[in-house]
């Protein structure tokens, strides 16, 4: 009796003739995310059967494909031949002993001598004669047993559907710089952008001596989380802005520290992208959320971008919202750790909210903008994670 994995897919069958790219692209990313697991990949009718695996590893290999973007649901399931007694015996197994239930049947093989309401009575009858605790319900039974006849010779039976992530296969709409910060934020930020099929790689800042170097190890760890997500693998770049912040707080107004660090990012993060080849910015930025996340905070923080968007989808969403995504996906232990960011040092006491241009542009021509920038440049590092 063989166990097997079903995948079946979300918005890729919305594709038409272009559905076969989306296809590869989907495949390629489940092969990334069971690396290191023995394992093949077959089309089926649809969808997609994972099997030849270790049955002690059904419960990883599930949890991997579950992050794999473009998965619509996934059912571990028993292939049997399409024969009564193996069909039986595999039902037992994934049905519960008592409880309420039914049995729903596809038939894909028309030639099989019971057409799918028969199927289902004559193996529910089956299961209640095997256990005398079950009842019957099939309106709203407590679980239901799933049997797949299928055109080859086989059925495939299972009890249940696990949501997948949803989305588009990560890959499949070009590729984009995620400023990635230590907080709550940013992953959830980078996450949503991924799952519309956005290749991601990340952007960190940080300020040594300032900060502490476990703080970059905590955002490190913050992009491995974000990886099972992104098709696999995820390149950072890490640039340092000690001295910006330095220059910064030695001749500009206090309150605009915030402000004028916001567009030295903005304008690093561009060169950044346009020399490494990705097509828009990501930010975690929530409207309102802190005194730099206003709607002129952020005019101010967009008027140094030249050619590429910035993309902002947390920017309608509350924290409570933005803390309960990143529960969901396995980042908010992560960045809640107390390790400070760039941006909490030289921090002042009342950072102006409603920045106006003349005023930022004043307290700018105070610096080398130019010089600062391509210090910063020269700082980068880049690594694969």
């Amino acid at each position: 009796m063989k166990h097997v994995i079903i995948v079946r897919y979300a918005e890729i069958f919305l594709k038409g003739k272009n559905r076969g790219y989306f296809e590869r692209v989907f495949v390629m990313n489940m092969e990334k995310a069971l690396r290191g697991i023995r394992h093949e990949i077959r089309r089926a009718s649809g969808r997609y059967l994972v099997e030849g695996f270790d049955e002690e590893q059904t419960e990883e290999v599930v949890s991997r494909l579950r992050k794999v973007f473009g998965t619509h649901s996934l059912s571990v399931a028993y292939v049997v031949p399409s024969e009564r007694e193996e069909i039986v015996a595999a039902a037992k197994l994934v049905c519960r002993p008592q409880g309420t239930f039914k049995v729903e049947t596809h038939r894909a093989d028309k030639t099989y001598p019971m057409n799918s309401m028969e199927f289902s009575a004559w193996l529910g009858g089956e299961l209640l004669e095997a256990y005398p605790h079950l009842r019957v319900d099939v309106h709203a039974p407590q679980f239901t047993v799933y049997a797949d006849i299928r055109e080859n010779g086989v059925t495939m039976l299972f009890s249940e559907f696990l949501p997948g992530a949803g989305g588009m296969p990560v890959g499949t709409a070009g590729k984009g710089l995620l400023l990635i910060s230590g907080g709550i934020d940013s992953p959830v930020a980078g996450h949503m952008i991924a799952k519309r099929g956005m290749k991601l790689s990340c952007l960190h800042f940080h300020s040594y001596p300032y900060t502490n170097p476990q703080a970059l190890e905590k955002v490190k760890d913050l992009v491995r989380e974000l990886t099972p997500y992104n098709g696999g693998d995820t390149k950072m770049y890490v640039v340092k802005v000690t001295h910006i912040q330095e220059s910064i707080h030695k001749h500009c107004a206090e309150e605009y520290m915030v402000t004028l660090l916001r567009r030295f990012m903005m304008r690093i993060a561009e060169r950044v992208a346009l020399r490494e080849g990705y097509q828009c910015l990501i930010t975690g930025e929530s409207l309102g959320q802190v005194a730099s996340q206003t709607i002129e905070g952020m005019t101010s923080s967009n008027a140094v971008i030249e050619s590429l968007p910035v993309l902002r989808p947390l920017c309608g969403f509350d924290k409570n919202e933005i803390i309960e995504r990143s529960r969901a996906i396995g980042t908010y232990d992560t960045s809640i750790l107390p390790y400070e960011d760039c941006c909490t040092v030289f921090l002042p006491k009342f950072p102006v909210t409603k920045p106006k241009m003349q005023d930022v542009l004043a307290e700018e021509g105070k610096l080398d903008v130019e010089g600062l920038i391509a210090e910063a440049m020269e700082s980068m590092e880049i690594l694969e994670l």
